[in-house]
């Protein structure tokens, strides 16, 4: 596989640039870099996402699954500074990245981690994602069935993909998968999944 956003050690010379996450509730610079996902400003996705689904629970753990330099961890940690938010990448770069933006923004509570260092007891109030589509869908399949299990009773995941990379044909899958999805949003070509677990009681 070529040098990604996805690589767990980017090669792309360090080129540090600042860039900036404006919602209605959120602003704050952030720092990104050369070898991470969206360096140049903030995903469009990411933006949709963030502007588009309901409140995190005010408490519990949360996940940002596959979080980059930050911009959803920040997000989830503004609004809900009661909650654990756990933020988790393959990308050794993005994750101090995120480390740093996190503390930049005054952020307590929060936790950068690889997948593997995240406690398999770590059940999940919420989780929100703009997940790496372009990793193939075997192993983006394989990520959300290893995580979206580890939700908590009652949460939710919402997710952020655009339209013509296969959110519909991704809803689809997730169904087959026993994981209840409605289409909760569509704007500028992406919609917003909401996924549960599925209901065993």
């Amino acid at each position: 596989m070529s040098d990604h956003y996805f690589t767990a050690r980017p090669s792309a010379t360090s080129a540090p640039r600042q860039v900036r996450l404006a919602l209605r509730d959120v602003q704050v610079g952030l720092t990104t870099d050369a070898g991470v996902f969206s360096p140049t400003a903030v995903d469009a996705g990411t933006l949709v996402l963030l502007e588009s689904v309901p409140p995190p629970p005010a408490t519990g753990d949360l996940l940002d699954l596959g979080c980059g330099y930050g911009p959803i961890t920040i997000t989830l940690a503004r609004r809900a500074p009661g909650a654990t938010v756990w933020g988790v990448d393959v990308n050794e770069r993005a994750r101090e990245l995120a480390r740093v933006n996190a503390a930049n923004a005054g952020c307590d509570g929060v936790r950068i981690e690889a997948p593997d260092d995240v406690p398999d007891d770590v059940r999940f109030a919420a989780i929100w994602s703009n997940p790496p589509i372009k990793v193939g869908k075997a192993t983006l399949h394989g990520m959300l069935q290893r995580w979206l299990p580890r939700l908590a009773p009652g949460g939710v995941a919402h997710l952020v993909v655009q339209r013509h990379l296969g959110a519909d044909s991704l809803q689809r899958w997730l169904e087959s998968e026993g994981f209840p999805t409605e289409r909760l949003a569509s704007r500028k070509g992406y919609r917003i999944l909401a996924v549960r677990t599925e209901d065993t009681t």
